[in-house]
């Protein structure tokens, strides 16, 4: 133990409660060396005792949220991770890569629709969980994440979206008879010290989008201290030397704040059997989650990961069985720069990660940290571990001696490595794969750094980008459904922030138009649009020989009912208009903004009954604007 540190805490005892004393000799012992946090104290001034407080209650908290194990624990594992990373140890020595068990879904296909109807029967006994804990600063946005909107066709919230699919999906014939009763279908939200207030706010000022203020829990994540050297010493404020700088721990975290928060035996009251977890920014994920849900079922997965398909040495993680020499398994996602140099050591011709010609596509699947696990066996096994799961750090070192780091860094962990707590275990663990255009549109990117990747031809993962994907998807789906829809076509002299993107028809499907393509399907029959088209509807709204070449809004009211028959709906439309270096802020994100010249609008909301509309146009409202 420092003795110098250890006389001037004695020094100050008087000042802290006698747990915090105890935790602060703790800190100065020979196993966690931290006794430099103290050695500048002046124990013959009084003057930033405040401060000292202040210290010794950060100390006390981060301690507290570090578990199993407290803040001695935390250094412990960062002793032992540095080293490791200083002497470049290989995490796979060992292990054996082969292709997992899990299933391609082809959207609409006869086996997606025996796979939702099975998922939407489980809907009724599952629970959400929004990963939401980052503020949009990579995307050049100030507030948080989930109040982007995703289409500024609507200004419909990310967070907006997210509720109103759970509610949409909760009002199903699937959930409503199966369970004989109105369900109100959980949601938990992940926030950070940094997203939490202003993700209350969203929901209050909106009321929580329509769901039961009891139905959504928000569950705040706490960060965890840097570390300034290969010895795992805390790093002090460069400005402030009685403040600890915190990073956030990585989103891995959710595990332990489930299990913490005691949600999990709630859930398991509740006749929960499943969790699904998903991300912030990924607006086609519940286009996706019925079918996912039925994979899980059907194939009794503990777990399953939510992927897209994925081109060799692509840079997306994949999933991958890994079998170790002394026969213990587990399945993982492994991180695109190690998949490639793990599958040439164990390749007999060292071909590495290569496409499957029958596919085009690596065998191993690209993860898009969308998940399900089984409730029960998840629960229990994070009663064995307390939540945690396994860290990784990465230190930016100043030179190749690897002594010193650039600046601070912290111990990690991530969602989707939950799996390796598995290992040795008979867990069944697997994946299930969905064409991109339907289950995967991240808006991660700020409009420079996605004209980076338009450049070298990779996709932008921009709030464009995350836009136009949202229309076409709802077109495609539409296509699919029977409707005459025309493919979107880029336009090379149509640019946004410098970027071009397949554009068409506008087409925005609310979820209570139809949560599952069954349900889209049933209500097309003969529906056509223009590539000028706009078509934005909600609720209960059936189309029979309907064409719409313009902009056209329908809406119906939760229980009331609008059949469209024999209308041809035709206006000046709504144009998309490029619009660079704008001082509005979602605009300049997008690098356009909306024209719009007129727009036919339909309203219904009498309850309990049906508005048919056969033919006749002067029931639809031209506006003009």
């Amino acid at each position: 133990m420092s003795k110098n540190a250890e006389e001037i805490i004695k020094s100050h005892a008087e000042l802290f409660p006698p747990l915090q004393v105890k935790l602060a000799l703790k800190l100065c012992s020979n196993e966690c060396d931290q006794g430099h946090l103290f050695s500048d104290w002046d124990s013959t001034s009084r003057g930033d005792d405040e401060k000292k407080k202040k210290m010794m209650h950060q100390l006390e908290l981060l301690d507290k949220n570090y578990q199993p194990g407290g803040l001695c624990e935390y250094i412990k594992n960062a002793k032992k991770l540095l080293k490791h990373a200083k002497e470049g140890q290989n995490p796979f020595d060992g292990w054996h890569p082969s292709v997992p068990k899990g299933e391609n879904v082809e959207y609409g296909s006869k086996k997606h629709r025996e796979l939702e109807k099975i998922g939407l029967k489980q809907a009724k006994k599952t629970a959400f969980v929004l990963v939401a804990g980052g503020l949009g600063e990579r995307l050049g946005y100030k507030g948080i994440k989930v109040r982007l909107p995703v289409e500024r066709a609507t200004m419909e919230t990310y967070l907006g979206l997210y509720v109103k699919s759970i509610l949409a999906i909760q009002e199903t014939d699937e959930v409503v008879r199966t369970s004989g009763q109105k369900i109100d279908v959980p949601l938990a939200i992940m926030t950070s010290e940094d997203t939490h207030a202003m993700t209350v706010d969203l929901l209050e000022s909106n009321d929580y989008f329509g769901a039961k203020k009891t139905q959504i829990t928000l569950m705040k994540q706490e960060k965890v201290p840097c570390l300034v050297d290969n010895d795992a010493h805390l790093a002090l404020n460069d400005e402030d030397k009685y403040v600890l700088q915190t990073k956030p721990h990585g989103h891995g975290d959710v595990h332990s704040l489930l299990h913490q928060s005691g949600l999990l035996k709630k859930w398991k009251q509740m006749g929960v059997k499943w969790v699904t977890f998903f991300q912030d920014t990924n607006s086609l994920v519940f286009r996706v989650i019925p079918g996912a849900l039925g994979v899980s079922k059907s194939r009794d997965f503990e777990f399953n990961s939510l992927c897209v398909p994925r081109k060799a040495k692509e840079a997306v993680g994949g999933i991958a069985q890994l079998t170790h020499t002394d026969g213990r398994k587990m399945t993982i996602n492994v991180e695109y720069n190690q998949l490639d140099p793990l599958l040439r050591a164990s390749s007999s011709d060292g071909s590495g990660d290569v496409n499957d010609p029958a596919t085009g596509f690596s065998p191993y699947p690209g993860n898009i940290n969308q998940l399900i696990v089984k409730l029960e066996p998840y629960e229990k096994q994070l009663s064995k571990t307390g939540g945690a799961i396994d860290e990784f750090v990465n230190p930016k070192y100043k030179d190749s001696s690897k002594t010193a780091f650039k600046s601070p860094t912290r111990l990690e962990c991530m969602m989707q490595d939950y799996p390796k707590s598995l290992t040795g275990t008979k867990a069944s663990v697997g994946f299930t794969v969905f064409d991109n255009w339907v289950g995967y549109s991240p808006v991660k990117n700020s409009p420079e750094d996605g004209k980076k990747k338009f450049d070298d031809g990779q996709p932008t993962h921009t709030a464009t980008s995350g836009e136009f994907e949202f229309y076409n998807c709802a077109s495609r789906i539409l296509r699919l459904a029977g409707a005459n829809v025309p493919e979107p076509e880029i336009d090379s002299k149509q640019k946004f922030n410098g970027m071009s993107f397949p554009t068409g028809s506008k087409v925005v499907l609310s979820p209570s138009f139809g949560c599952s393509f069954e349900r889209v399907e049933s209500k097309i029959d003969n529906l056509s649009l223009t590539a000028k088209s706009v078509l934005i509807v909600e609720g209960d709204v059936s189309f029979e020989n309907v064409q719409i070449d313009g902009a056209f809004e329908v809406k119906a009211e939760k229980g009331s009912k609008i059949v469209l028959k024999n209308l041809s709906v035709k206006n000046k439309s709504w144009e998309w208009r490029s619009k660079a270096n704008a001082k509005e802020e979602i605009t300049r994100l997008c690098g356009f903004e909306i024209k719009k010249k007129e727009t036919s609008s339909l309203l219904y909301s009498e309850k309990n009954k049906t508005l048919v509309v056969d033919g006749d146009l002067s029931q639809l409202e031209l506006k003009t604007h």
